[in-house]
């Protein structure tokens, strides 16, 4: 049984700064101090799990003292009341009514007095069956407060027990009683203005009728649950429907149903469909509070309902309250505002889960039924900061999608569901998005709207206007005739603020042109190709982190997803960037698992550029709706101490059907070795459904097998287009788990042995720190905190592991080694490379070429050339210099004495954080009498920001003259010719000649070591 005592007041106490100790049995809780009162009012509610009837209450007032020691153990007792629990069991109702005890003061200590005051209490005895909201007038008019108790789990106990009696408790009877608590309830009502809430329990109150008439209750409402809908309508009027919560959507459907209909199946009171959806989650002692008019600004409809939440295996039974309030009744749409909280969870005091209810009308249907869209948004509040919240957000979010879903199933029995056009949702929501863009003329009138442009405005006028009506006068001072000097202060004052406010403008004018002047490298650019393509539409990000002194920075998007890029424009000087963009990734073969999202701050398109935060998106977690409109928080420690979050829209579409289904088997087929053949839509459902799977996975093969853990397990080997799967139904004791391809680091066989029962192992070892939710399938962790899952005992080892590990190389691979296998199977001609025509691209007249690298190398001009020349020695150098792709033409001759020749290969994100391709044409000739080369070479940047905008010219002068033999002078001169002028000419060169000033010379040393160590015997090295 529990044990609901309300600490509600004191009066006459002997000190001040007092608090209450409540302790009964083993278990003790406590108030908050209030100070500078000897009338304290607490208005709080503690609970007690009883096993002895036997125990007693125990009351105790005492004086906190700040100048008391460690763990203020120096606290005195001011006085103490003892209530057995037996003497409330033998009340009526098994409560006491509010009542003012006399503290009994203590044997010793410094507070002996005649009179040591007394406190008003409520107390409460109810079965395990009954919910903690009490039903007595003085409840429902405090505020009260539930505090945390740990308290221990066992099971109740059944005593007969009798009532007795003590003389440590006195009850004043008749009217000295009824005017004892008369005062103390008119405290407490006089400071609560708003009209209580009655709990609408199955239990009436058991509390006398001499009480009653000390309270003020609201009628409750005569009309029908209908007729109060329709005169909120009446009192509100037109009333705007609330935007979703940031937390996410948990449900968002159509069913074949009117909107009104539908409100009135979820809302209305003794709705069946709540008590059918209680019943299929375990939740009991649920109670249903009236709807009540809640009075404030705007009228509302409201109440409470508690329950207790059914135990799971990590939580036990938790009791919640919900506060449910209409925001919206127009007798079409509706929307429900409701406050979860649930204060027995750990840090439950911490945090409220809200939800949001939003019935509106659907669309019309040629055969003219009446449908309505129901949306479920959720969201956290929290009161306090903790370092817990991210897990807390997770495991709200993960326990509300479970219970959405049976929510969702038990809805869809009661109503026919509408499937949604999924194109025509994503077409209409990208349509808004392009229609939300503002024109320049609208933001420069917002942005140059303030105080410093109008009022420097206002002061460039009035001082011209000075000027034209000022005489010409004599010279004075030091003036002469062209120089005018300020005559006094106040005119030298004047031209610093005018001089301030100019240069203040003038930077507004410069940072909105580079704002205006910016666009995506990647925006608006179309998916080529047939397969899965994957949509992103960037809105806009909160809170973005800056690494500058003033709040600020230039923050762009890089998206990641199965090895390829896509990057967002830069947003200058804004910590809430507004993008409107949309990012299309070309067509893949595979559907994609993750999206990794991070936010990095513009300097340069070379440079190691500051991350302000990053976030990881796994499909498989989300539903098609969330991924239509969320919010991801940003992870990192700038992002978190920031709160930073992006706002995306992201649509997964396979615009191929079921062929790109079919030619991604036939191509696992050449890796495998084995005939896959297309699952039908059943059994794919099945897979989908047993792993909680959104409808594009597909399921590829599956075998028997045991999973080893303490004690074999056997079950089923799930293999899906991106998850591996386990499932085993042990008399009932089902286990199953699933973690992605991308998430395993190693697959290693394992020889026959004696433990393996003379199988051999398959042992799929996952990266650090993924597979988490797997983690109770793992048999061990090894040292680096890598899961290790044991697989053994299958009908074909060979066929299986071979198919595992050739579906893991496949989906790990990266483009780079794609293409390079494609490469090599469609043996391309490397000559037949087509480049933009150089044409008079070796015209360095603008370049402004200077001098980067110059130095006196250890070796001749023809090892030297060997850089040049497409043999080992070049693929070597670039391969170790991070260049990917990398292919060369032959050198042609372009006229006599003139050699051509073109590249093309990628940059390593080692080398630039948008990797981008490179194309350079390259000519050389001879320096007169054979003593050296000239090489010229002419740059193209693609896929970085601002790549279109410049050209980079290199020329390479490699003389043997004037040197001792067998050594050679190498000089490389650079410069950048500028083809579009942009505000970042300065910054990029700067970047530009910095990075590729100490790429040189890493190359020229890679050259020199190799020269050094690969040079023939008759070569003649001369060292340094």
């Amino acid at each position: 049984m529990r044990l609901y005592v309300y600490v509600l007041e004191g009066r006459d106490l002997c000190v001040e700064d007092c608090y209450v100790k409540i302790q009964v049995g083993k278990f003790k809780s406590k108030t908050r101090v209030l100070r500078g009162s000897r009338s304290p009012v607490w208005n709080e509610e503690f609970a007690f799990r009883v096993h002895d009837m036997g125990d007693e209450l125990i009351i105790s007032v005492l004086h906190h003292d700040n100048d008391s020691g460690f763990f203020n153990s120096g606290n005195e007792l001011v006085g103490r009341v003892r209530v057995p629990v037996s003497a409330v069991l033998a009340k009526e109702n098994h409560s006491l009514p509010p009542t003012w005890f006399s503290l009994e003061g203590p044997r010793s200590g410094k507070f002996i007095s005649k009179e040591y005051g007394k406190i008003l209490l409520t107390i409460s005895l109810h079965g395990s069956a009954q919910d903690t909201t009490i039903d007595h007038p003085l409840y429902a008019h405090s505020s009260v407060k539930t505090r945390d108790l740990k308290e221990q789990e066992g099971p109740v106990e059944s005593l007969d027990v009798v009532s007795s009696t003590t003389s440590t408790w006195k009850v004043p009877e008749g009217k000295q009683l009824m005017k004892a608590i008369a005062s103390g309830l008119e405290k407490l009502l006089g400071k609560n203005e708003e009209p209580s809430k009655m709990d609408d329990s199955s239990e009436t109150s058991s509390i006398p009728s001499e009480y009653e008439d000390c309270i003020e209750e609201q009628p409750p409402l005569s009309c029908s649950f209908q007729e109060t809908i329709e005169m909120m309508q009446s009192r509100n009027g037109e009333q705007e429907m609330p935007e979703n919560l940031q937390g996410g959507i948990l449900l968002d459907q159509t069913y074949i149903v009117s909107s009104k209909d539908l409100n009135m199946l979820l809302f209305a009171p003794n709705s069946q469909f709540r008590q059918g959806l209680a019943e299929l989650q375990g939740t009991t002692n649920m109670k249903e509070g009236p709807w009540t008019w809640k009075s404030g600004d705007l009228s509302c409809l409201t109440r409470v309902v508690s329950y207790t939440q059914a135990a799971t295996k990590l939580v036990k039974a938790v009791d919640a309250t919900e506060e449910q309030t209409y925001i919206k009744a127009d007798g079409t749409e509706f929307a429900v505002f409701v406050s979860v909280s649930t204060p027995d969870v750990p840090y439950g005091n911490s945090f409220k889960v809200e939800l949001l209810y939003k019935i509106m009308p659907g669309p019309e249907l040629s055969s003219g039924e009446v449908s309505s869209r129901l949306i479920v948004s959720w969201g956290m509040s929290f009161s306090q900061n903790t370092i817990m919240k991210g897990m807390i957000e997770g495991g709200a979010h993960q326990g509300l999608k479970e219970s959405f879903d049976q929510f969702a199933n038990l809805l869809a029995q009661k109503f026919k569901k509408l499937d949604p056009i999924d194109s025509s949702d994503k077409d209409q929501m990208l349509a808004t998005l392009e229609t939300e863009q503002q024109s320049d003329w609208e933001l420069a009138i917002k942005y140059f709207w303030n105080f410093t442009v109008v009022s420097t405005f206002f002061m460039v006028i009035y001082i011209l206007a000075h000027i034209l009506l000022s005489v010409h006068g004599e010279p004075q001072g030091l003036e002469f005739s062209g120089l005018d000097l300020p005559d006094s202060i106040c005119e030298l004052i004047t031209c610093g603020i005018l001089v301030i406010q100019l240069e203040r403008v003038y930077a507004m004018i410069l940072h909105f042109v580079q704002a205006r002047f910016q666009s995506g490298s990647d925006h608006g650019v179309k998916a080529q190709g047939d397969g899965w393509v994957l949509t992103v539409a960037l809105i806009e990000g909160i809170n973005v982190a800056s690494l500058d002194s003033t709040g600020l920075s230039d923050p762009y998007v890089v998206f990641t997803c199965n090895g390829r890029t896509r990057t967002s424009s830069v947003k200058l000087q804004t910590h809430d960037p507004q993008w409107n963009e949309i990012l299309e990734f070309d067509a893949m073969e595979e559907p994609p698992a993750l999206l990794d999202v991070e936010v990095f701050d513009f300097d340069g398109p070379f440079d190691e550029a500051a991350s302000l935060g990053h976030a990881e998106i796994n499909f498989l977690k989300h539903t098609s709706t969330e991924l239509a409109d969320m919010w991801v928080s940003l992870e990192g420690k700038l992002a978190l101490s920031s709160q930073s979050k992006l706002h995306l829209r992201i649509f997964l579409d396979n615009n191929n059907g079921v062929e790109t289904i079919k030619e991604y088997l036939a191509k696992m087929e050449k890796e495998v070795g084995k005939k896959l053949t297309l699952q039908s839509p059943h059994r794919n459902s099945t897979f989908q459904k047993l792993f909680g799977l959104p409808p594009e996975e597909f399921l590829i093969s599956d075998f028997t097998c045991y999973l080893k853990r303490k004690m074999p397990l056997q079950g089923r080997l799930f293999l899906s287009a991106r998850i591996v799967g386990f499932y085993a139904n042990l008399f009932g004791h089902k286990t199953k788990f699933f973690f992605l391809w991308e998430d395993i680091d190693d697959i290693q066989v394992h020889p026959p042995s004696l433990s393996s029962v003379g199988s051999p192992l398959l042992v799929i070892i996952l990266r650090k720190g993924r597979g988490l939710d797997a983690s109770h399938g793992a048999k061990s962790q090894d040292e680096e905190g890598r899961l290790r899952f044991y697989f053994q005992s299958f009908v074909s080892f060979n066929v299986a592991s071979r198919t595992i590990i050739g579906l893991w190389r496949t989906r790990t691979l990266t483009p780079e080694q794609k293409a390079q296998i494609a490469e090599e199977q469609q043996d391309e001609d490397a000559s037949s490379l087509v480049l933009e025509d150089p044409g008079s691209v070796f015209n360095v007249e603008n370049a402004n070429m200077a001098k980067v690298y110059s130095a006196e190398l250890p070796i001749d001009i023809k090892s030297l050339m060997e850089m040049f020349d497409g043999g080992n020695l070049e693929h070597r150098i670039v391969e170790k210099s991070g260049y990917l792709n990398y292919m060369a033409t032959d050198w042609e001759t372009v006229k006599p004495d003139l050699y051509e020749r073109r590249l093309c290969f990628r940059f390593s994100r080692h080398v630039s954080v948008f990797g981008g391709e490179v194309t350079c044409t390259q000519q050389k000739s001879p320096i007169g009498n054979d003593n050296g080369w000239i090489l010229k070479e002419v740059m193209t940047l693609q896929d970085i920001p601002f790549g279109d905008h410049f050209r980079i010219h290199f020329r390479y002068q490699m003389d043997s003259s004037g040197v001792t033999p067998g050594k050679c002078r190498c000089d490389v001169y650079m410069g950048i010719l500028w083809l579009k002028s942009t505000v970042f000419q300065q910054r990029i060169t700067r970047n530009i000649t910095q990075k590729f000033t100490s790429r040189l010379k890493e190359i020229i040393e890679l050259v020199e070591k190799e020269a050094l160590l690969n040079c023939p015997q008759d070569t003649q090295i001369v060292p340094p």
